[in-house]
């Protein structure tokens, strides 16, 4: 597998921009840093899972790794994506946002794991994770990976597994977790939305 580590509108808003300090500042907030590449996700901490299918053959496959490694799977969700790469590599910087006017709310985050596809149309799978920096409402991480199985079946799994990052979130725990359904449900129509090829 070939895998790399590191350290508005309805579509959204690429930045392309000068370095990671640029987008956002401090580091990684969290234990188990890029824990989500292998599945060995902390014990302790609430996680959640959405898998889904897409679709089958490798060109579906292609076309949704593709749209995941330039931040489209975000950008189709509606989010506001600011990142300091126009593609993801490790140790990128992106900062999301959702909400509107005083009650946006920014997700600073930076890539930790990247895993691209590989030629040929056998069994594998590609995708990112990335982790929280301070500023975000979680602290934890959360991966988007697209994978097609022996029988060209492809899939898109959403892993992710964080808690509040100050008393304020904890608070409004429910509301967090129903903003957390929302955005996965958007991330998977984004995906069906790729690997249909649409524009």
């Amino acid at each position: 597998m070939n895998s790399e580590r590191g350290g508005g509108g309805r579509r959204g808003r690429l930045l392309h921009s000068g370095g990671p300090g640029h987008i956002a500042k401090g580091r990684l907030n969290y234990p188990g840093a890029g824990s989500t590449e292998n599945g060995a996700v902390p014990h302790d901490v609430p996680c959640q899972i959405s898998q889904v299918r897409l679709g089958a053959g490798p060109e579906t496959y292609h076309r949704v790794a593709q749209g995941i490694l330039s931040w489209q799977l975000q950008r189709r969700s509606g989010l506001r994506v600011f990142a300091d790469t126009t593609v993801v590599v490790p140790g990128a910087r992106v900062v999301s946002g959702f909400g509107i006017g005083p009650l946006r709310i920014n997700a600073p985050c930076e890539v930790v794991w990247v895993r691209r596809p590989e030629p040929g149309s056998g069994p594998q799978r590609a995708g990112f994770g990335y982790g929280t920096l301070p500023g975000h409402p979680i602290r934890g991480e959360e991966a988007f990976e697209v994978r097609i199985d022996a029988e060209g079946e492809v899939t898109l799994a959403i892993t992710a597994f964080g808690v509040a990052s100050n008393w304020f979130y904890a608070l409004g725990g429910a509301v967090t977790r129903r903003a957390q359904r929302f955005i996965t449900s958007r991330y998977i129509e984004s995906a069906h939305e790729l690997a249909a090829g649409e524009n």
